[in-house]
């Protein structure tokens, strides 16, 4: 059994830029596709395409795109790959205090500030929102180093002041004892992410995490808001969704291909958490694709 260890990303902002800005496309894909996490907030616009989107202890799938703000320290998976099918991505990370430790204290910056704090628990954006800031994310191509700058105070103003969002983890992602913690969940979302189409004792698990089982599962309810069985199944419902989507299998080659070994298990995990069976979700996805 290989054990992946988490990584914390080091963020190159230098002396001559306050943000990173990155834009990947076909031509240069998101190689960074294992959870990872950093102090610096991260806003990410994908163009297009669908896939996973896995933020703390959020599972959810996406279509025609996604807009995120992750959290400072909010564990992460990369949001695109090669069979992602977006036009591109654009990445812009900062630290909260990237422009002083002032700044953002002034009364014009207030919003902003408090979208900052809520970040940490994930926030995707939709509606209009996504399309007309997504597009304002995509033009930072084009521009100088000081008028991307205003830009992207311009897009986060935008984003503190719509209705149009969802916060990822509505309970908080509590990371109450620092970078520890941040390690050892790490170690077990990348051991999820690697093995969940197989069995994983909570011993297996909780070995990983250098835990007994007990402390283990008191833990996790106590960092994600879920039991570790709870987190695995939706990892594995999360990964049908796609299937579904994206492959022409049958819904039995779902099922297992997503680590369920009993189908009628399955049929009701799924109903259970998207509201439909997974034939219905298919189709539906197939009309809303179509329109």
């Amino acid at each position: 059994m290989i054990k992946q260890k988490p990584i914390l990303e080091a963020i190159d902002t230098n002396f001559e830029h306050s943000f990173l800005y990155q834009k990947f496309d076909a031509s240069k894909r998101n190689e960074n596709n294992a959870w990872h996490y950093h102090p610096e907030i991260e806003l990410v616009y994908v163009n297009g395409g669908s896939g996973k989107r896995q933020i703390g202890s959020n599972l959810s799938y996406y279509t025609n795109g996604t807009l995120i703000l992750v959290g400072s320290n909010l564990p992460h998976c990369g949001f695109t790959d090669k069979l992602t099918g977006n036009k591109s991505e654009t990445v812009v990370q900062m630290k909260t205090d990237f422009l002083g430790t002032e700044f953002f204290e002034i009364p014009e910056m207030k919003k902003i500030q408090n979208l900052f704090e809520i970040s940490n628990g994930g926030i995707v954006f939709f509606g209009n929102t996504k399309q007309e800031l997504g597009a304002k994310m995509e033009f930072l191509e084009h521009q100088s180093n000081f008028n991307r700058l205003l830009s992207i105070l311009d897009i986060l103003n935008g984003l503190a002041n719509t209705e149009e969002m969802r916060i990822l983890n509505a309970n908080g992602f509590s990371m109450e004892t620092g970078v520890k913690d941040n390690d050892r969940i790490n170690i077990v979302f990348n051991h999820v992410k690697n093995n969940f189409k197989e069995e994983i004792p909570l011993k297996e698990i909780s070995d990983l995490a250098s835990m007994t089982v007990p402390s283990f599962c008191r833990y996790f309810k106590k960092i994600t808001n879920k039991t570790f069985i709870q987190f695995l199944n939706e990892y594995r419902l999360v990964h049908a969704s796609k299937l579904l989507a994206e492959k022409p299998i049958s819904i039995t080659e779902v099922c297992f291909e997503s680590g369920f070994n009993n189908f009628s298990h399955f049929n009701r995990s799924f109903k259970a958490f998207t509201g439909l069976n997974p034939s219905e979700y298919r189709n539906q996805l197939k009309s809303v694709l179509q329109q």
